[in-house]
């Protein structure tokens, strides 16, 4: 049996055709065409048959197509009520998809929630009864699994893990509230704490090196690239960063209470660069005092591929 996962971004779209191992076997890109729903749409489902041909099978070959979008999804309708990166306002994509896609059963989910069940399927998450995955890019993604099923609250929009405030009236957040940890833990909110402390740094700083001289040019590597270094302000930034995600992630736990969590995008591929200072704020700090019950914090396994396998895979979520 084989099953086919899209993951819809602000930017491209992502198809993939997985095995029962949950390996994918092929896969196609595409631009995402945002100038309306309907486009985006016809891309999908452009994207998806040409998946099907690279890997040699038809539509007849699986039996349903899973799609992993941003924003508020609605599993019962398959409507996606709301996403403020693409052309979406109640606009009934199961339907949409499935008429492109001769009739065929559409499965609808948030893309982090997608990704985190992809982990929970074939990653860092495999087996774990209760199972949360981090993602650290652009803003902070997350997802919560509970008995193998996505946790998404009453309304479909739960486990917008980056928009708990961390730090009261602090810095604003892209949701419109202050002091989100998503403004802070993301890659964006690193960048940000990068930039300001270079301008206080010396020109000829490792930071500036590192960046060409051309603050434009910081990303999420070049704290951790100075602090490799020696540079103490990048050992700085990397310590403040650090803290910042430690409290929110303390946070997560104390709620959910984990077996395992697991931190991907950007940010988390530094790994145990990042982790091992994690671990040893999130180990003093987190409710619970029994060590053989204390969650397990690891870096995710399938990078890019985690939402197309877990989008993929939603028809067995479904159950």
């Amino acid at each position: 049996m084989h099953y086919l996962g899209i993951d819809l971004g602000g930017t491209n779209i992502a198809v993939g055709i997985v095995d029962e191992d949950c390996k994918i076997v092929a896969k196609v890109s595409s631009s995402t065409a945002t100038e309306n729903a309907e486009q985006v749409a016809d891309a999908m489902a452009a994207t998806a048959r040409a998946a099907l041909e690279k890997a040699g099978l038809t539509l007849d070959d699986v039996p349903w197509i899973g799609v992993g979008s941003p924003g508020t999804v609605n599993k019962a309708t398959g409507i996606i009520e709301y996403a403020n990166n693409l052309p979406f306002l109640n606009t009934p994509m199961q339907k949409m998809l499935s008429e492109r896609l001769d009739g065929k059963t559409v499965y609808m989910e948030n893309d982090a929630n997608a990704a985190a069940f992809g982990e929970y399927m074939a990653g860092a998450l495999k087996g774990a009864q209760v199972a949360m995955a981090i993602t650290l890019g652009t803003g902070v993604g997350g997802g919560v699994i509970i008995d193998g099923k996505i946790f998404s609250g009453s309304n479909f929009a739960g486990a917008e893990l980056g928009h708990s405030v961390i730090v009261a009236d602090g810095w604003p957040c892209t949701c419109g509230r202050l002091g989100c940890w998503e403004a802070y833990a993301s890659a964006t909110g690193l960048i940000k704490r990068t930039k300001q402390h270079m301008e206080e740094a010396p020109k000829d700083s490792p930071l500036w090196t590192i960046a060409e001289g051309d603050i434009n040019k910081v990303n999420g590597r070049t704290a951790f690239d100075a602090m490799r270094q020696g540079d103490p302000v990048g050992q700085k930034i990397v310590d403040e960063y650090v803290k910042y995600l430690s409290v929110g992630l303390i946070n997560m736990i104390n709620i959910f209470q984990p077996n395992i969590l697991c931190v991907g995008g950007g940010v988390g591929n530094e790994g145990e660069n990042l982790l091992v200072p994690v671990r040893a704020i999130v180990d003093k700090e987190q409710y619970g005092h029994n060590p053989d019950a204390k969650t397990k914090i690891c870096k995710a396994q399938l990078g890019n591929d985690a939402g197309i396998i877990g989008a993929a895979m939603l028809g067995k979520e479904e159950g």
